[in-house]
């Protein structure tokens, strides 16, 4: 699962840029990943006046962004490079264009430490993915039992 956590000034998004915006970061991991649209989660952080600083100093026109990596570990430097232009390439109408400063990086969590209503998700690229992104949620799924402790 990519969890995207975007911490921005109160007011410099509105309803219908943040479901744009969320659709660019959508876009990615369906399109390069190939992975269930269910599995992109982003919490928009609306921060008021002078709760954001940078240097020791108020920054109310600067936006950052958190990534968790989950679902796909980006694990050549090819693979980063390439995550990170789609990355940029996705918010630069929301940050860029807009004047605003930003950051943003990219946290990576292994895979079995994570679980979605319960269940572990299936194998990258199995059968079983490509019946979650089909259906755009969670389903019960045949899995190999856990190794022993």
């Amino acid at each position: 699962m990519p969890y995207w956590k975007i911490y921005s000034p109160e007011g410099t998004y509105t309803k219908e840029d943040k479901q744009a915006m969320s659709t660019a970061i959508t876009d990615i991991y369906v399109e390069f990943a190939e992975l269930p649209r269910f599995y992109v989660v982003v919490l928009f952080e609306d921060r008021p006046a002078d709760t954001i600083w940078v240097g020791g100093e108020p920054a109310n026109h600067f936006v950052r962004i958190v990534v968790d990596h989950i679902a796909r570990q980006v694990d050549t430097p090819e693979l980063r490079l390439m995550t990170m232009e789609a990355v940029e390439a996705a918010i630069e109408p929301f940050v860029k264009d807009r004047g605003l400063d930003w950051e943003v990086h990219i946290d990576e969590t292994p895979f079995d430490l994570w679980r979605t209503q319960g269940m572990t998700p299936p194998p990258p690229e199995s059968e079983a993915e490509r019946l979650w992104a089909a259906e755009n949620r969670a389903v019960p799924w045949e899995h190999p039992e856990r190794p022993s402790a």
